[in-house]
C-alpha cells in the first residue's frame, strides 16, 4: 500500500521561469556573435574563451527551455513518471560540454603562454564591459526564476561564471592596452577554463547523482531507516530506497514489518507524515506487513486490506 503525492500545479510559476529564461537567451545569443567577430580581429583568446563559455550559457538555457516542456508532459503508457527527467539530462549534457571547451582552452592557454600573440588591448576592454554589462542583465534575469531546478540553476551558474570570466578578461585587456603584456590574455582564458571546469564539476556531480538514482544530497538513508524503525509499531525496515526523480523531486520505497496486531494503515499514515515532516519528502511508496522480522521463525503476513472506496468517492 502507498501513500505519495507531488506537486504538479507551477504552471504559472514555469510560464514565467520560461520569458526569464528566453530573455537571457536572447541577450547572450547577440553578444555572443559579436564578442566571436571582436575576438578574432582583436586576436584575443581571451574574448574568444568568454564566447565559447557563452555558448555553453546559450546552449544551457536553450536546453532548459527545451527540458522545461518535456518536463511538463503529463506521465502517460510506459512513462509513468512523464518526461520529468529531461532536465537532468540536459544539465549532464551542459556539463560535458564544459569538460571540451575546457580541454580546449587550457591547451590553447598554454600555448599562448609560450608563444603570445599581438593583442589589440583597447577591444577587448571594450568588449569585456560590454560583455559584463549584458551578463549583469543575463544573471538578473535568470535569479527571477526558480532556481530549484536542476537547469535553472545550472544556467544561473553558467551566466555568473561568466560574468567573473569577463571581469577577468577586461582586467588582461587593460594590462595589455597599458603594459603590452600579452601574456595577461592567456592568463585571463585559464581562468576562464578554471571557472568552466568548477561548473562542469558541479554540473556533472549533481546530474550524476540523480541519473544513477542516489539519495538526495545531504539525506542519510541510514538516518532515515532509523527514524522510521523508532516508531514504537515498527518491528524491522527494509528494501529501503530513496532517490530523485527530478529537481525538488525526491521519491522513497520500502518494505515495513509491524507488530501483530496493528493497524498497519494507521502505521502507513504515520510513517509517511514524518518522512514529509522530518526528511521533506512526499512521493512515498509503503509496503507494510504484520508479523515479524524475516529471520524470525514466523514470517511476516499482509495486513488486512483497506475497504475499496468507490470511484469518484473522496
Amino acid at each position: 500500500m502507498s501513500d505519495h503525492g507531488h506537486g504538479h500545479g507551477h504552471a504559472v510559476s514555469a510560464d514565467s521561469d520560461r520569458r526569464y529564461l528566453s530573455g537571457a537567451l536572447v541577450l547572450l545569443l547577440s553578444f555572443m556573435t559579436v564578442e566571436v567577430v571582436v575576438g578574432v580581429v582583436a586576436n584575443s583568446l581571451a574574448l574568444i574563451s568568454d564566447a565559447g563559455h557563452m555558448l555553453t550559457d546559450t546552449s544551457a538555457i536553450a536546453l532548459a527551455l527545451v527540458a522545461a516542456r518535456l518536463a511538463a508532459r503529463p506521465a502517460k503508457g510506459a512513462y509513468t513518471f512523464g518526461w520529468k527527467r529531461a532536465e537532468i539530462v540536459s544539465a549532464a549534457i551542459n556539463g560535458l560540454t564544459f569538460v571540451v571547451l575546457v580541454v580546449y582552452f587550457v591547451y590553447e592557454g598554454i600555448r599562448r603562454l609560450i608563444e603570445p600573440p599581438e593583442v589589440t588591448g583597447l577591444l577587448v576592454v571594450v568588449t569585456g564591459l560590454a560583455g559584463i554589462a549584458v551578463n549583469v542583465a543575463a544573471t538578473w534575469l535568470l535569479a527571477k526564476a526558480n532556481r530549484d531546478s536542476l537547469n535553472v540553476e545550472g544556467a544561473y551558474q553558467h551566466v555568473l561564471n561568466d560574468l567573473y570570466a569577463f571581469i577577468a578578461t577586461t582586467v588582461a585587456g587593460v594590462i595589455v592596452w597599458l603594459t603590452g603584456w600579452a601574456r595577461a590574455d592567456a592568463i585571463a582564458a585559464l581562468v576562464v577554463a578554471a571557472l568552466m571546469a568548477k561548473a562542469a564539476y558541479s554540473l556533472l556531480r549533481d546530474s550524476g547523482r540523480i541519473l544513477f538514482e542516489a539519495a538526495p544530497a545531504g539525506l542519510d538513508p541510514g538516518q532515515v531507516e532509523t527514524e522510521l524503525t523508532a516508531h514504537p509499531r515498527v518491528t524491522e525496515v527494509h528494501d529501503l530506497h530513496i532517490w530523485t526523480v527530478t529537481s525538488g523531486f525526491p521519491a522513497l520505497s520500502a518494505h515495513v514489518i509491524v507488530e501483530e496486531g496493528s493497524d498497519c494503515h494507521a502505521v502507513r499514515r504515520e510513517l509517511a507524515t514524518l518522512l514529509h515532516d522530518r526528511f521533506h519528502i512526499d512521493h512515498t511508496t509503503l509496503e507494510v506487513d504484520h508479523g515479524t522480522p524475516e529471520d524470525a521463525p514466523h514470517p511476516a503476513h499482509a495486513c488486512t486490506p483497506c475497504t475499496p472506496v468507490k470511484a469518484g468517492a473522496h
